[in-house]
């Protein structure tokens, strides 16, 4: 035994090695032939290990609980075992009513039908509560804090940053541990997942969402205002009405809204006929609702008016002839037509005549106001587009404003509210009033080309608002006159909601009472009848009797009426034999009809014309429609006969058909359509409504249709119409879903006696539920949720259904409308089956409310137990009671204890269903299994009804039911379970919708069932489908069991589930395991299982059962040998959420707690550390940046889904692992994607946060050195894993813009340290007492749609404060990462600090460490990070100095890094850790000079990476280490303060370069200014130099100045070709810089000939990539692309030709042929239009400029940049400096006398100035590059006169050229060159005059020669130079200069010159009138003409002037001794260097 026993625990050492857990189960297998394990009882108790692939046999839960009683009496501990009492409540609430008063029907004998329906939309929601927990979440969060700056010079008397006390004491290792742990471990985050933001993969936790409240159905609504109608004459009242149509549909879909818009005055007019007007008739407003909005609604208004004598087209005339502008001139006609009308209106007052119709097409509306302004005014008409004239700036918006509802253009949501004019009305035609006609009208009015158009209108204003409805607008009327709340006053003008006859199907239950009929007549036809009938009108009833009295008030008022009224007419029209009708009559229909309701039509002819004897209205027919036929509402078209005489006596009941009177059939046309909640008007739903009614009211025989049914046969019938109700249509059957369902579910739990005999109706109920529930499922899938659940459905399951007989509430014992004839014994109903009792009204079960025939008391109680104790009898399926003959007392107390021992024994809805099903088959098991949910769940709520209304919800769990339905269950599951199997790869939707209802059934049973059966449960499916998984190896059965896990672990209380609170115990120990109280594990037996706490071991995965499976399938699916098909994404997100589930859970938040948790979850971390090579390497973007040596290295963002690297590997390796190992890691092909090894590692970190600290120890203690490496390893990726990214990094994911920066991390450093900082305000708010930092978010993980994290689909625009929001979040959760991580890492140094193993082990902590402070992170961990790197230094110092020299160099650069951040506590421990470096090394003896060179080093790299690097913070922490030098009493007396204070002082010199740099971070040519500066500085340092160059391209790059960064770009290949040459000599490489010349005059500065170059050998120095002949090709390839960016391609050339050598000597084929292709584009594009810069002077003058003042510069700006620009641009920039009021701009070119100017003000002066080219130098530069290239010296001119005026008369006026040389030729490496040399040239008037003659003469010259010739530019020039009158033109000057010959001779020369000028100059004026003569049409030869009489003019007063030579320039006697240049010799030069 013992033997054997070590055997197996040296297979247990082996299992966590880094072989996979596969592998060791070969292995263990294959010494034994069998696999083995053992559990925990005690060392020597073996079992079988059961491989993972198998199920287990789970606890029997109820069983565990009473053998284990738990030994804590109360808490969050004991909270762990138990379901609390409240877990389920069953509620009742009142339903929301939206009218202010409840639609019921009117009060009266209501027939069964009415009072179910009525009681369907009135009764209380029904609904069972599971009290779920608010997961409430206040993130605590900790601050980046933030130091401010101040700007300190003087190291020796700066500040230092505070000391860390005690940091020089001596102190045991031990103590400085624990302080530290204490420190790490207060203030912490609880929760971590709160950080993490959930999956997109899938649900965070399932739950069903609760589905909608049912409710009334609304379209998209449109509020429509009526706001005035006028015509041009008022002289009558006129009635409108407004409808849309849809005219695709071709029909009316919504009811009319009748309006009037009358003055009361005109009003007047009706006063007879019309008594006072209702409010709701006065309704102005309406809001119309459209379901199915379309292109082809129209909104249609239709005008009446009085009858009056003439046909339309008459009594419209006027209204087209008069106009208003008329009326005075029309006056006395318009008095005789008001006259006339007076008199119509009251004789004839009572009657309609059309008028007038238009349309408006509603989308042109919609989609035109979507871009219309508010209130906008469309006016539609005939002019323009038919339908509205807009203004024309409207288009052009319209496409940038569309809406993005599905059909863009059909939302009616969210348009712009539009007034709307309608101007043109059209009259109607008396012969084309039909709905066709106005269909055909309608399609016309959208062509272009309408026929309407060529109609007269009828010209008026109707003023209307479209505007889409509000939420809940005020005073609102429903169809049926309700007040809609809010309804704050009744006085009030209401609006009214119109109801919609939707143009299709729409499918809502109904919840409301509505009872409407609308009559509409449509057509009569008298044309073949004598008699003179012509102006006819319908006079509408709704009778109740054949009584002209029976006619009842129900017909609704149009407007300004009576609400309601007995009768309604028609409009008349004029002579119309046959006419047509346009009016609706509303009805509302009374709840119970009869058969002697009707609707009675009575046929008029109305007299127009007054004539003696003759009566208003004379009858000429009648007709009717009895309104039921066999009990049915008649709806639909009908075609009726109309009698001549009254109708009959009796009447109502007949057909009108009947009459023999009649004139002929069919003659009157009539629709009546019912919008009814209580007439399903189907026929089969009306039968089986009629026939479950009988059998309430027991009333036989029972007339349907046309049958009557006898008791005998009723149960055959109601059989067929239950199975009919297959054939009914499915818009009623939605319509009537609840009140169906209801009376099924009735039909099975209580079947019917009949002719007394029980008839079972479950399996018929049973099947058309399921065939029903399917018809929904397939024909509306549009209203499905995310399980696939029908939401119709779920909402009447969750709201609607309760068991019959249960509700509280109920107003009978019957709840749903069951009575006595229904075989019974629900506890509430105690009643006969056979006495024909009527319903009875009491809950109670002693005192029934019975009226009836029994005599005495004895029989009815008699009567009622006997047939109680029969019905118990039956229900029976085991036990049966005999019979007996008892004396009354006796059976009264037999019924007694019956009702108590059995309180419910009707057969339960549950059990009958779930037998039903079980015992289906066929289509009818297949229709169950298709909505298997829907019954699965009407189950669940009955099995809770049942226990609440049987008070059972507490009761033990193991006898609440019956074993019989538990036995049902089992079979359901089971075979469910093999449908899943069998028919997943046939029909995988459907099999998916089975497995997530079977797994939601499941978990709804755990609450209500025994566990321990629900667990059988769930090994019975998971046994069926692990065998056939494992036979196939499918990833989609896989897929399914995981969504089945998923699901049933979402369980409220899966923790209790798990039985947390006990340590394994062996399933069959008599005695609990050591109690849940305590969390130590101190017995021996213990210690030496702790590892199995850590792996799958049988006793685990049968305790914590669901657990166990989890972390089964999550091991079995990552295991890297299994096929890796399957989802991993989808196991680990499983995890993930369970994790982040209970971590949100305020049940757990207690730290012991969580512990029990986490207990569940150990294995985890063995299923991690063996899934390492899979994950995804994080690592790969953190390319060591900024280590010494590559300062300039660019950073490689993480390439995707990629593996880690086998020299990363190698890095991450612990040092003692063997490099093969690291090997063999990688070679895996499956690999996790980033999101997924995100998830699996904070599951990770959550389980080592939460463990029990010591379980973690002891099982690292086991671990050998490879595992604990392992987790090392994985530790490491866990810091890249979650490194802060930076709010920055947010706002790029968010504007999906990854622009590649050259350095990424400093930005993010700059993110952190920065930006954070900069909110320290934001989040000090944060942490106020108000709680916790985001005003505590709900975080409802339960439910997706709630939980504050949106996938990242939805992740497009963020606001700033979200993204803030996000940034903060992901501070946090780094920091608690690293913390996390940091604790392991302690723990781990404690266990192997020691063994002999700890070198290896201590190196890869330290490899951790360092890597976690390379990232970015928060003050908070970082202190704690340096104070645990302290103490492994101090514990461990050879560690770091002697072992891991690579890792002291990492640890330098780190530190320093921290030194300088903004951050004082990071300062405070960065410093205190360098300056203990220094220390620790210096007491070893090792070279300290190794670490000062690595600080050197460091520092450099910092200053030249960094952007975000302050040098101030750096120089505090310097002063710091000082400090502590100088009070370092131990050291005092050695060399080592010395050596320090020099370190120190080195280093801050090197940053004192940078201080200015820092300065002028805003002004970008200051920047480069500095960066050119350092960068000269390190001239004899190439590396560093190198550096600062690109640093510089850098800049200019993101400034988009390319020329300039190319430039940078050819001196850092000069620099490189300077060392190279030095190295070894190659023909093919430049010699050095001379190579350049070419390409820049400048380059010339990088040559290395100064004496103190570095030789390129030495270690250390050109160590760069760049310094090789690969960098030198890069770079010069950068700065050819850099000119070609620039458009510089002659420069591109220079470059190639220094590459091309490199690349032949190398026979680089590919490279040569692509340079040539980028040389042939750059030469092609050579004549394209090109701008390069412009250039001005700028000067500084003022000392608030520091070192710039006085110092003048040429700028190049960009091409075509305009003076004020740059002169806005410096003084907007200088102005926010120095203040506005302190910068002023000096406007003229001036010199400047410093000595005039303002002292305390700043100056600039600009200057536009020209590149300025000598004669000579023009030979060479011939094109437009040669002229902006390589350019020194530029030119300004300044006009001026001698009394210092800038501007005078032509003889006064001087002209001053200053010429500029700068230092460096433009472009440079920077965009501003100081100005060393100036020059001055003055010219004289007379010469100032020449320069402008010769000017205009060149202007002349080049507009007449241009080609093609351009006339505008010629008349141009030609209009300045003789059409002038203008002062100083040409003849002028000539007067000026050339009347007299000059005084001085050595002004003669000029003169002579001026002279020739002219001449020249009226030469080429001649030839321009001449070319302007060719150019002109006939329609300028005018101007021609006045332009040639100026020239002449002109010509003629400059002959004598130009004619007069000077002669003593002729006489030839005269030597000419002087310099020819006149220039020379007579200009007065100024030079000023």
């Amino acid at each position: 035994d013992s033997y054997l026993f070590s055997i197996i625990m040296a297979s247990y050492a082996v299992l966590f090695s880094r072989t996979v857990a596969a592998e060791v189960r070969k292995q263990i297998a294959g010494q034994y032939g069998a696999t083995v394990t053992f559990s925990f009882c005690s060392p020597l108790d073996f079992s079988l290990q059961i491989p993972l692939t198998e199920a287990i046999e789970p606890v029997d839960f109820e069983e565990y609980l009473i053998t284990h009683p738990p030994l804590i009496e109360s808490g969050p501990l004991r909270d762990l075992i138990e379901f609390p009492p409240d877990d389920i409540e069953v509620l009742y609430t009142p339903r929301e009513c939206r009218t202010l008063g409840q639609a019921v029907p009117e009060e009266g004998e209501n027939d069964s039908h009415v009072r179910d329906c009525t009681r369907s939309y009135t009764e209380d929601w029904a609904i069972v509560n599971r009290n779920p927990f608010l997961l409430i979440h206040g993130v605590l969060m900790h601050g980046f804090k933030y130091g401010k700056c101040v700007n300190i010079f003087d190291l020796k008397n700066s500040q230092p940053d505070a000391l860390l006390p005690h940091l020089l004491d001596r102190v045991p290792n031990e103590e400085i541990d624990h302080h530290n742990e204490d420190q790490r471990k207060s203030n912490r985050h609880r929760e971590l997942f709160a950080l993490h933001p959930a999956l997109d993969e899938d649900e965070p936790i399932e739950r069903h969402c609760v589905p909608d409240v049912p409710k009334e159905h609304f379209g998209q609504r449109l509020l429509v205002k009526c706001l005035s109608l006028k015509f041009e004459i008022e002289i009558e009242p006129i009635f409108a009405s407004l409808a849309l149509y849809d005219i695709k549909e071709k029909k009316r879909i919504s009811e009319n809204f009748y309006f009037d818009l009358n003055s009361e005055q005109t009003k007047a007019m009706l006063r007879p006929h019309i008594p006072s007007a209702a409010i709701s008739t006065l309704a102005r407003s309406a809001v119309f609702s459209i379901t199915y909005p379309s292109q082809d609604v129209f909104l249609v208004i239709k005008l009446e008016k009085v009858l009056q004598q003439g046909d339309i087209g008459e009594c419209a005339e006027p209204y087209m002839v008069f106009k208003e502008s008329d009326a005075a001139k029309n006056k006395e006609k318009l008095e005789k037509l008001r006259s006339q009308s007076e008199q119509f209106c009251q004789r004839l007052g009572r009657y309609r005549m059309p008028f007038a119709w238009t349309a408006i097409h509603l989308m042109n509306i919609v989609n035109s106001a979507g871009s219309l302004e508010r209130d906008t005014e469309l006016e539609t008409g005939l002019s323009g587009s038919w339908s509205e004239r807009r203004n024309s700036s409207i288009v052009g918006r319209r496409s940038l404003e569309r809406t993005t509802s599905g059909d863009e253009s059909c939302s009616l949501t969210s348009f712009r509210p539009a007034t709307l004019t309608v101007t043109n009305f059209f009259k109607q035609e008396g012969d084309r009033l039909s709905d066709e006609d106005l269909y055909k009208f309608l399609a016309d009015m959208r062509r272009p080309s309408s026929v309407l158009r060529r109609l007269r209108p009828i010209t008026g204003r109707l003023k209307i608002d479209i505007s889409p409805a509000p939420e809940n607008p005020h005073y609102c009327l429903t169809p049926d006159l309700l007040q809609v709340k809010p309804y704050p006053d009744s006085r009030v003008r209401p609006t009214k909601e119109i109801l919609e006859f939707p143009a299709r199907d729409i499918y809502v239950p109904n919840t409301t009472y509505r009872n409407l009929l609308y009559v509409n007549p449509q057509s009569l036809n008298f044309a073949n009848r004598q008699g003179s009938a012509r102006n006819i009108t319908v006079k509408v009833q709704f009778m109740n009797g054949e009584d002209p009295s029976n006619a009842m008030p129900v017909i609704f008022g149009k407007s300004s009426c009576a609400e309601y009224s007995k009768e309604a007419y028609t409009a008349v029209v004029y002579h119309n034999r046959s006419p047509d009708f346009l009016d609706e009559v509303k009805i509302k229909l009374p709840a119970s009809l009869t058969d002697h309701h009707h609707i009675l039509f009575t046929f008029y002819h109305v007299s127009c014309q007054q004539k003696q004897n003759t009566p208003l209205e004379t009858p000429v027919g009648y007709t009717w429609i009895p309104m039921l036929q066999n009990g049915r509402l008649r709806t639909g078209h009908f075609c009726l006969p109309v009698s001549l005489e009254k109708p009959p006596q009796s009447y109502s009941v007949l057909s009108p058909d009947v009459i023999h009177s009649c004139i002929c059939v069919g003659v009157f046309n009539v629709e009546v359509v019912a919008a009814s909640t209580i007439h399903t008007q189907d026929q089969f739903l009306d039968k089986f409504f009629a026939l479950v009614h009988a059998l309430d009211e027991h009333m036989f025989p029972v007339r349907i249709g046309d049958m009557r049914i006898m008791e005998n046969n009723l149960e055959a019938e109601l059989k067929s119409s239950i199975a009919a109700l297959n054939s009914s249509q499915l818009e009623p059957v939605v319509r009537f879903l609840h009140l169906l369902l209801d009376k099924l579910v009735l039909l099975m739990v209580r079947p019917p006696v009949i002719a007394g005999q029980i008839v079972n109706l479950g399996q018929a109920s049973f099947e058309v539920m399921a065939s029903i529930v399917n018809r929904l499922h397939k024909y509306l899938d549009t209203s499905q949720d995310m399980h696939g659940r029908n939401s119709l459905l779920s909402s009447y399951i969750h709201y609607v259904f309760r068991l019959p007989n249960m509700d509280p509430n109920s107003p009978s014992p019957g709840g749903l409308g069951c009575s006595v004839h229904y075989a019974t014994m629900a506890r509430s109903a105690v009643r006969p089956a056979s006495l024909n009792l009527n319903r009875s009204r009491s809950l109670s079960n002693s005192n029934p409310d019975i009226s009836g025939t029994p005599t005495s008391p004895d029989d009815e109680v008699r009567s009622i137990i006997g047939s109680k104790v029969a019905q118990w009898t039956l229900c029976q399926r085991t036990v049966s009671y005999p019979i007996v003959e008892l004396r009354y007392t006796d059976l009264y107390a037999v019924y007694l204890n019956a009702s108590l021992m059995v309180p419910s024994c009707s057969q339960l809805f549950h059990e009958e269903l779930a037998l039903q099903w079980v015992v289906s088959s066929g289509s009818v098991r297949e229709g169950a299994l298709q909505q298997a949910w829907f019954f699965f769940e009407l189950m669940v709520k009955s099995i809770i009804h049942h226990l609440y209304f049987t008070d059972r919800l507490q009761s033990p769990r193991k006898n609440r039911f019956p074993e019989r339905f538990m036995d049902d269950i089992t079979a359901l599951v089971s075979t469910i379970a093999g449908d899943i199997v069998s028919r997943f790869q046939k029909d995988l939707e459907l099999v998916e919708r089975l497995n997530t209802s079977l797994a939601f059934f499941l978990n709804d049973l755990l609450s209500v069932m025994d566990r321990g059966f629900v667990f059988s449960l769930i090994k019975t499916y998971w046994k069926q489908v692990s065998t056939k998984l494992y036979a196939l190896q499918n990833p989609t059965l896989e897929s399914l069991r995981l969504d089945f896990l998923r699901i049933v672990c979402s369980h409220e209380h899966y923790v209790t589930l798990n039985l947390p609170f006990s340590l394994l115990t062996p399933p069959a120990s008599p005695s609990p395991s050591v109690s849940s109280a305590t969390s130590g594990f101190s017995t021996h037996v213990q210690d030496q299982k702790i590892a199995n706490m850590f792996e799958l071991s049988v006793p685990f995965r049968e305790q914590h059962y669901l657990a166990g499976l989890v972390l089964t399938e999550l091991a079995v699916i990552l295991d890297p040998e299994a096929d890796g098909s399957v989802p991993w994404c989808k196991v680990i997100s499983v995890v993930h959420n369970m994790l982040s589930s209970h971590d949100s859970d305020p049940r757990y938040a207690d730290p012991e707690v969580k512990a029990r948790v986490a207990l569940l979850y150990l294995p985890l971390i063995g299923i991690v550390m063996e899934t390492l090579p899979q994950l995804h390497d994080f690592t790969e973007s953190h390319n060591q940046w900024g280590r010494p040596g590559g300062p300039g290295t660019e950073e490689q963002e993480a390439e995707g889904n990629s593996m880690i690297s086998q020299t990363v590997a190698m890095a991450i390796a612990g040092t003692s692992v063997k490099a093969i190992f690291l090997c063999t890691y990688f070679l895996f092909s499956k690999n996790l994607k980033s999101e997924s090894s995100r998830s699996l590692l904070i599951c990770l970190l959550w389980v080592l946060k939460n463990a029990d600290e010591m379980v973690l120890q002891k099982w690292f203690t086991d671990l050998s050195v490879s595992q604990l490496n392992r987790l090392l390893d994985l530790l490491y990726l866990c810091v890249s894993c979650f490194e802060y990214k930076g709010k920055k990094a947010f706002e790029r994911m968010n504007s999906l813009t990854f622009k590649k920066s050259k350095d990424m991390k400093a930005k993010l450093e700059e993110a952190i340290l920065g930006s954070i900082g900069a909110r320290q305000e934001m989040v000090r708010r944060k942490r106020s007492p108000s709680g916790s930092a985001f005003g505590s978010q709900e975080n409802l993980r339960w439910r997706k749609d709630m939980t504050h994290w949106r996938q990242t689909s939805e992740k497009m625009d963020k606001t700033r404060a979200e993204l803030e929001h996000e940034a903060i979040i992901d501070g946090n959760l780094a920091t608690e990462a690293n913390l996390i991580i940091l604790d392991t890492l302690e723990i781990i140094v404690q266990t192997v600090s020691v063994t002999e193993s700890k070198e290896s082990i201590l190196g890869g902590v330290l490899k951790v460490l360092l890597h976690s402070m390379a990232c970015n992170q928060s003050a908070l961990y970082l202190q704690h990070c340096f104070a645990t790197q302290r103490a492994l230094v101090s514990k461990f110092p050879e560690l770091l100095f002697e072992e891991e020299t690579e890792q002291c160099a990492d640890l330098c650069l780190r530190l320093l890094r921290n030194c300088s951040s903004s951050i004082s506590t990071i300062r405070a421990h960065a410093s205190a850790s360098l300056y203990l470096l220094m220390r620790q090394n210096f007491e070893i003896g090792n070279n300290f000079a190794r670490v000062k060179m690595q600080v050197t080093m460091s520092l450099s790299s910092l200053v030249g990476t960094s952007q975000n690097f302050n040098e101030e913070f750096l120089r505090r922490s310097l002063k710091t280490i000082l400090t502590y030098a100088e009070e370092d009493l131990e050291l005092r007396e050695t060399t080592f303060p010395d050596q320090v204070q020099d370190l120190v002082f080195n280093l801050h010199m090197i940053l004192s370069d940078t201080v200015k740099m820092k300065e002028h971070q805003e002004d970008p040519e200051m920047l480069i200014d500095l960066m050119y500066r350092i960068a000269k500085g390190y001239q004899t340092s190439p590396d560093l130099r190198l550096t600062w160059l690109q640093n510089m391209a850098g800049k200019h790059s993101e400034r988009n100045n390319h020329a300039e960064a190319a430039q940078c770009l050819v001196h850092s290949a000069a620099l490189v070709a300077e060392y190279l040459s030095m190295l070894e000599d190659r023909k093919y490489l430049p010699v050095g810089c001379v190579t350049f010349q070419n390409i820049s005059s400048n380059v010339l500065e990088e040559s290395a000939v100064s004496d103190d170059v570095v030789s390129p050998d030495e270690e250390g120095i050109c160590s760069g990539k760049y310094f090789t002949e690969a960098g030198l090709v890069g770079l010069l390839e950068q700065a050819a692309a850099s000119f070609s960016m620039a458009g510089m391609y002659e420069a591109v050339n220079e470059v190639y030709k220094v590459l091309i050598p490199i690349h032949e000597a190398s026979r680089d084929a590919k490279k040569l042929a692509t340079i040539h292709g980028k040389l042939q584009e750059a030469f092609g594009k050579i004549n394209g239009k090109r701008m390069f810069g412009t250039y001005f002077r700028v000067g500084f003058y003022g000392s608030k400029f520091g070192d710039l003042d006085e110092q003048e510069f040429v700028y190049k700006e960009p091409a075509i940049t305009k003076l004020a620009e740059i002169s806005h641009r410096l003084e907007s920039f200088y102005g926010e400096r120095f203040g506005e009021e302190q910068v002023e701009v000096i406007k003229d070119s001036n010199p400047v006398d410093k000595c005039k100017l303002d002292p305390n003000k700043a100056f600039i002066q600009i200057t536009y100035v020209e590149p300025y080219f000598d004669t000579y130098e023009m030979k060479d530069r011939i094109t437009y590059f040669d002229k902006n290239y390589n350019l020194r010296r530029f030119v300004y001119c300044t006009p001026f006169t001698l009394d210092g005026r800038a501007h005078g008369d032509l003889h006064e006026q001087f002209k001053r050229k200053t010429i500029l040389t700068t230092s460096h030729a433009f472009p440079y490496i920077k965009t501003r060159i100081n100005i060393i040399h100036k020059e001055e040239i003055i010219s004289m008037p007379i010469e100032v005059a020449i320069e402008d003659m010769q000017k205009k003469t060149q202007e002349l010259a080049f507009a007449t020669h241009q080609d093609p010739s351009d006339a505008k530019m010629l008349q141009m020039v030609l209009q300045g130079s003789v059409g002038t009158t203008v002062n100083q033109g040409p003849l002028e000057v000539a007067q000026v200069f050339l009347s007299e010959i000059p005084s001085d001779p050595k002004l003669y020369r000029h003169h002579n010159k001026l002279r020739l000028c002219f001449k020249d100059f009226t030469k080429r004026c001649e030839d321009a009138l001449r070319k302007n003569k060719s150019l002109i049409g006939p329609d300028q030869k005018e101007y021609q003409r006045e332009l040639e009489r100026n020239y002449h003019r002109l010509k003629e007063a400059l002959q004598p002037l130009i004619n007069r030579k000077i002669p003593q320039l002729y006489k030839p006697v005269l030597q000419v001794n002087s310099h020819r240049d006149s220039f020379s010799r007579m200009s007065l030069r100024k030079l000023d260097v």
